[in-house]
């Protein structure tokens, strides 16, 4: 990838010469439709196995997840969103079949665009950003060929276009080379911890009975939140920031200090203790508290405190986030509209202890494939990140 980055200057790319073209012109609309309930064809892409950003679909479906009229989707056409154009779906097919009637079937043309450049094309901001801006609708934003069709774009030169393509594919490679990698650990992790959780000759017993202390946060909304630290402010967690790798802040919150101690003086959250969401859409997930200070909790979110005489708190955590303890966590949710794990009900959740020397055998073992997952995932984003900015170079 180094050299076809020498044999192209992104950054003083030469447009001289570049031609503007009518994006039916670029590419056709594939409209063919398909009856799901009378067809041969064996595999269904939806918009839910497309993953953003990604121009390879990993999950398909089949016929009978669905009704209603598809479209045909035939090896090498791309598979666009046209519906919340925002979540960037645009991938490649590599089978024969159908997808959603939500999508649009696109076919390079191969006079104006080099079919292997196009799918990158179309994860450029330039496309992506005009695809929203056309996108008519508040609910479920939706784009129309009518008006997609007449959209301009400008293009390199046939030449050009193969050597680009050629170092976007080869930056392609390294991203799907680190998330193979990436899941391969998560599935040696896995078996490794269904081997060590699931054993009938292990005792079980209850966190109330593991932990010194299990406790949510604060029932009440503060009156203020700030986005800044004055000093005198206390940062505010909730079940938006707990993730398994850790805790996740895309921004700040503060609460002020009377709202603050109304909520530490019975839930005095530390450094090290477990952090579980009670509900939200991440019921279940459990992480490591991390920060060195104070902080608030909401009542999405609560502590647990093991007793270090019986296990550990890097022991719960991992246990909590295996397959085998969320599902255990989970499946003991109660509600109708909103669905959580209520104080009583984590209290009474059994979980496998062995001795105090396996615990820390297993911990230090999935420690070990946590910071192996995260180093490969960090690689990844990064890599990412570099084939968006090239592909914004490029157009």
């Amino acid at each position: 990838m180094t050299e076809a980055m020498q044999a192209i200057d992104l950054k003083n790319l030469d447009k001289y010469g570049w031609k503007t073209y009518r994006f039916d012109e670029i590419a056709k609309n594939i409209s063919e439709r398909v009856d799901p309930n009378n067809t041969d064809l064996k595999v269904y892409i939806g918009l839910e196995h497309i993953d953003p950003e990604s121009i390879h679909i990993k999950r398909t479906g089949t016929p009978d997840d669905v009704n209603g009229q598809k479209l045909r989707c035939y090896p090498d056409d791309v598979i666009f969103g046209r519906r919340r154009a925002y979540q960037r779906k645009a991938s490649i097919t590599t089978v024969d079949g159908f997808c959603s009637a939500h999508a649009l079937v696109l076919r390079a043309n191969p006079d104006v665009i080099e079919p292997k450049l196009f799918p990158f094309f179309l994860h450029s901001d330039l496309f992506m950003h005009r695809a929203v801006d056309i996108s008519v609708g508040s609910l479920s934003p939706t784009i129309n060929w009518g008006t997609l069709k007449h959209q301009k774009f400008m293009l390199p030169p046939k030449h050009q276009q193969a050597k680009l393509a050629e170092l976007l594919w080869a930056m392609d490679e390294i991203i799907e080379r680190y998330w193979k990698v990436k899941e391969s650990l998560e599935v040696k992790k896995r078996r490794i911890s269904y081997d060590c959780y699931y054993s009938k000759d292990v005792k079980k017993v209850a966190l109330g009975a593991l932990c010194l202390k299990i406790q949510d946060g604060s029932h009440l909304s503060p009156q203020n939140i700030y986005d800044k630290n004055n000093g005198e402010r206390y940062r505010y967690v909730t079940s938006k920031n707990i993730r398994k790798n850790g805790l996740e802040f895309n921004e700040d919150e503060y609460v002020d200090k009377s709202f603050h101690d109304s909520i530490y003086n019975r839930c005095d959250t530390i450094k090290g203790d477990v952090l579980l969401t009670k509900d939200g859409a991440n019921t279940g997930t459990a992480t490591l508290n991390t920060l060195d200070e104070e902080v608030s909790l909401l009542s999405s979110v609560c502590l647990l405190r093991a007793n270090t005489k019986l296990t550990s708190n890097e022991y719960i955590c991992q246990y909590i986030n295996s397959d085998i303890g969320n599902l255990n966590l989970t499946n003991q949710m109660t509600g109708t509209a909103i669905t959580r794990l209520t104080l009583t009900t984590i209290n009474n959740i059994k979980i496998p202890v062995p001795d105090l020397q396996r615990q820390q055998e297993i911990t230090r073992e999935l420690v070990r494939f946590d910071s192996c997952i995260k180093a490969v995932a960090d690689s990844l984003v990064s890599s990412r990140n570099l084939q968006k900015s090239l592909i914004n170079q490029i157009f």
